[in-house]
């Protein structure tokens, strides 16, 4: 089953780390209905109880463009980098099939995460 997670903010700026593809995470949750009634899980590290976790494999990755349409990225650079603090990472988006620089000031990402159940 396919998850997606919200990933972004003050919290992935603050200390989020970096997000790839095919990677193994066991994220934590904050769990909110939106006002259209959709329920959304927004990835939460400052939380010490997360009201979910999700365990799974990374399957794909979208940047939140500024028009609220979502482009996908090869990775999520960690909090550190985006901020320009990180020495080995430079914090930029890329396509993940034509390596073409994704440009965004956005700090906000989906990641969806196949759970093995």
């Amino acid at each position: 089953m396919d998850v997606v997670v919200e990933v972004g903010g003050w919290e992935h700026d603050c200390c989020g780390p970096a997000i790839e593809r095919n990677q193994v995470v066991d994220l934590g949750c904050a769990r909110w209905t939106a006002p259209d009634g959709r329920v959304r899980l927004v990835e939460t590290h400052h939380d010490v109880d997360p009201d979910e976790r999700v365990r799974g494999r990374v399957t794909e990755l979208r940047v939140v463009l500024d028009d609220e349409t979502t482009r996908p990225v090869l990775r999520v650079p960690s909090g550190r980098a985006l901020r320009g603090f990180d020495e080995d990472d430079d914090g930029h988006l890329e396509d993940p099939w034509t390596g073409e620089l994704v440009t965004s000031e956005s700090g906000d990402f989906l990641v969806t995460v196949r759970r093995p159940d």
